[in-house]
């Protein structure tokens, strides 16, 4: 069992006193104190929320909900951006056993019909309701806050520091990265294993090769624009042909 980290130590002088009390330890990663102090406060349980996949030319977008076990957290839990694929999938498969999860997605075509904020807040809310057991506070990643049956608080860069919210970046980055994977079977002149369908040289370099595929997010650039030039010649050939 891993202990949760706490980072609220005081040190120096005592509390009555006007100076700065400062962590004894600053933490090196994300913690579990503000889950704490909210089930101190009766608000539980208490998810973490993120997605992964808002760039991308090419995929969906992807958000877990996560509601950690406070007996069994999972040790190395961090910012999923800093960690290498084998230890991603590592704490993705003992997340995913020992905590509550709801995962939710927006296709490339869902993507462009809402536009790609109002899909990741409806995938939010989604992966909430998927939970199956409801969150009296969701944590989310960012700034924005997503329409929920319970309390939600926005936290800028949680996934660097809410240990929720890092294990749901990590279900949600793993989720997804197996679903390009499985996209590259069916259309493997576009490298998705290896992009993940992000605008890489390589993966740009195909598009102009092969043009978009159905899963291609046709409202980004630049394949935005490639659309839009060809509307522009369609439209230009038919007025010579008439």
């Amino acid at each position: 069992m891993k202990r949760p980290r706490r980072s609220d130590s005081p040190v120096g002088p005592s509390a009555s006193s006007d100076s700065i009390v400062l962590p004894l330890i600053m933490p090196d990663g994300p913690t579990y104190d503000r889950e704490l102090r909210l089930k101190a406060r009766g608000l539980w349980p208490v998810a973490g929320v993120d997605e992964v996949g808002r760039g991308p030319l090419a995929g969906p977008v992807v958000v877990a909900a996560v509601i950690l076990d406070p007996e069994r957290i999972p040790d190395g839990l961090a910012d999923s951006k800093i960690l290498d694929a084998a230890e991603r999938e590592r704490l993705h498969d003992i997340i995913v056993t020992t905590s509550h999860v709801g995962i939710a997605s927006v296709s490339a075509s869902g993507i462009d019909a809402m536009n790609i904020r109002q899909a990741t807040l409806s995938a939010m809310t989604r992966a909430l309701a998927a939970l199956p057991v409801a969150p009296m506070v969701a944590l989310v990643d960012g700034i924005d806050r997503p329409p929920a049956s319970c309390a939600v608080e926005a936290v800028v860069k949680g996934d660097a520091n809410v240990v929720s919210i890092a294990a749901a970046a990590i279900v949600a980055k793993v989720t997804r990265d197996r679903m390009m994977q499985r996209l590259c079977r069916r259309y493997p002149a576009y490298g998705f294993s290896r992009h993940k369908g992000y605008g890489t040289v390589e993966h740009r370099a195909a598009i102009a090769a092969h043009g978009p595929c159905p899963f291609h997010r046709m409202s980004f650039a630049p394949l935005k624009a490639s659309s839009d030039a060809e509307v522009v010649v369609a439209a230009e050939m038919a007025a010579l042909a008439v």
